[in-house]
């Protein structure tokens, strides 16, 4: 039982409360007995306070001694200067101490199974422990800073008059249904509703609606693999608008992460934030969401390697969507034949047979100069406009990827990600972007059939309505991305708001009017009723928040979060269901009717 009211944080005492008696509680965060004098660290949700108990005060010296690491303690006691020499500059509290009169001991602990300031703990570890591991500073710090993103968010929100409304938890199944978690209904018998993936449809009938700017921050759920940066829960900042073009609301949401950035990490992101197309950032960068910070870029060959008889490349130039590209790698001459090997076997993850290289040691002398099992088999006309195509000086290594241009891209846009991260090769500490003009449809290598690359509500670009009917799969969207550091932080598109256009959309996916009326016959129907032109965004929160953390996982932003098998390892979920509760399942099916 508590028996004095908390005067203070213990994070929050300094040299304003000089000699002025205060009464802190919190969790025992170090005890060190020196010499007959216990010094105890007692930690809050503020931080960490300093409190010395004398021998004098025999009943608190005898309390002290007992205390153990994660006791839940409170303390009342005079605040006065710690002695010269003894400060510590690191801390809010670092310049004082408390003197303690009395303690008490409101709660025992057992030994924790990690220190709350261990650096390093396994994460199984911290997650089946994750109300210990959630008591860590540098967890509390996180949880903290995501809590200032989301006012920010909202406090930016609604200085721009967008209105905050719920969507539902409890919907229908999509299209990509394997993918959605499902709840039965226990008064529908063999029905089931699907929690959102996202609250699109719903947003985009508020706009119908009339409702012209709404926003959200939401838990939305995927199942899928995942990865550091995803969670089968996740919480997004969904934001929809009427009468903005593309344009408009990519200014307005740039604006907003400008400023929650800055006044949340104080960091500038450096404006405008740079526009750059898919197609561009696939064949420069491998991906279409690039780290721009790294300055290493994918150069195109295709043309100049065309009538060369190095095998590799002719067979590379005689498929369908074929490509020679190459990367250079500066002062890449460092690297030992068995960096290469493993370079090597890592871009056949993502598909690729090889990887050939070229080290160029003497970028004068040609072909003498060149360090390559493959440069025999080039003339040295075609050396020279590989050495000036990729700007190599002497030093550099230069790697070629060679087959259809998805694998291409993926395997050097990946090698480019890993040995950028590992050789430390930046330029910049933050590098935001925009990609635009994405395609509107991208064809299943298993089924051979179109798919939405974003989703089947996104609007072509202006001019691409004609493309649909000739030509589908070059059709490009209406659709932006906005990436930061590799990480893609939001993505969002103009809608379709016209009945005749969502129709094409749906037939070129191969959805017969059934399946359309059966899935999205109440779309339909709104789209008909005087839909407004709309689009809008949505963030990925834990991103954002993830990326100001400087943390590599977003598992360090979450409170509660998953394993990368989506399990909860503190509670045990998910878990099998038992008999017991599936038949009390079936008996209140067989009550409700009747």
């Amino acid at each position: 039982m508590l028996s004095k009211v908390r005067t203070n944080y213990c994070g929050r005492v300094n040299q304003e409360y000089l000699n002025k008696t205060v009464n802190v509680m919190g969790w025992v965060h170090r005890r060190r007995d020196h010499g007959g004098v216990i010094f105890i660290d007692l930690r809050d949700i503020e931080g960490i306070l300093q409190v010395v108990v004398d021998p004098d005060t025999e009943e608190a010296f005898n309390l002290a001694d007992k205390v153990r690491n994660e006791f839940v303690v409170e303390v009342t006691g005079k605040v006065r200067s710690r002695p010269e020499g003894t400060i510590n500059q690191s801390l809010f509290t670092g310049e004082v101490e408390v003197l303690v009169k009395t303690i008490k001991i409101l709660n025992d602990a057992q030994s924790p199974p990690f220190l709350m300031d261990d650096l390093v703990i396994t994460e199984s570890v911290r997650l089946e422990h994750r109300f210990l591991d959630l008591r860590r500073p540098d967890m509390q710090k996180n949880l903290k800073l995501r809590h200032r993103v989301s006012w920010l968010v909202r406090s930016y929100l609604n200085d721009q008059n967008f209105l905050d409304i719920e969507t539902p938890m409890l919907t229908k199944s999509t299209p990509e249904g394997a993918r959605d978690y499902l709840v039965p209904s226990r008064v529908n018998e063999k029905q089931f509703f699907a929690l959102p993936q996202s609250p699109q449809l719903f947003k985009q009938l508020l706009m119908i609606a009339g409702y012209d700017r709404y926003y959200q921050i939401v838990k939305c759920f995927r199942d899928e693999d995942l990865r550091a940066d995803r969670q089968p829960e996740f919480t997004q900042i969904d934001i929809e608008t009427s009468f903005m073009k593309r344009d408009e609301i990519m200014k307005l949401m740039e604006s907003m992460i400008k400023e929650i950035f800055e006044r949340a990490v104080n960091v500038n992101l450096p404006t405008p934030f740079p526009r750059l197309s898919y197609s561009d950032a696939m064949d420069l960068y491998g991906s279409d969401k690039p780290d721009t910070r790294i300055q290493l870029v994918i150069t195109e060959l295709s043309q100049i390697m065309e009538g060369v008889e190095f095998q590799v490349f002719k067979d590379a130039l005689e498929q369908k969507d074929g490509r020679v590209a190459a990367l250079k790698i500066p002062r890449g001459n460092e690297l030992s034949r068995k960096e290469i090997d493993e370079y090597t076997d890592y871009v056949r993850d993502f598909g690729a047979k090889g990887l050939a290289y070229i080290k160029i040691i003497d970028a004068e002398k040609l072909p003498d100069g060149l360090q390559s099992p493959i440069v025999k088999f080039l003339s040295n006309d075609i050396l020279k406009m590989i050495i000036e195509k990729t700007g190599a000086v002497s030093g550099d290594l230069i790697f070629f990827g060679a087959d259809k241009r998805k694998i291409v891209n993926e395997s050097l846009g990946a090698l480019r990600l890993k040995i950028g991260t590992e050789r430390k090769i930046y330029s910049e500490e933050w590098s935001p972007l925009w990609i635009i003009d994405f395609p509107m449809f991208e064809r299943n290598d298993e089924t051979g059939g179109l798919e939405s690359l974003h989703h089947p509500f996104t609007s072509p670009r202006p001019g691409h309505l004609k493309v649909l009917s000739d030509s589908p799969e070059t059709a490009l969207s209406d659709a932006y991305d906005m990436v930061i550091n590799g990480w893609e932080v939001g993505g969002g598109s103009i809608r379709i708001n016209k009945i005749e256009v969502q129709k094409k959309i749906f037939e070129i996916l191969d959805l017969d009017k059934r399946e359309m009326e059966e899935k999205f016959g109440f779309l339909m129907r709104a789209l008909q009723s005087g839909a407004p032109p709309h689009g809008g965004i949505a963030f990925g929160l834990d991103r954002i928040v993830a990326l100001m953390c400087r943390s590599d996982s977003i598992r360090d932003v979450i409170a509660f979060p998953k394993t990368q098998k989506a399990q909860d390892l503190l509670v045990g979920a998910p878990d099998f269901v038992d008999e017991k509760q599936l038949r009390d399942l079936q008996l209140r099916h067989v009550q409700s009717r009747s």
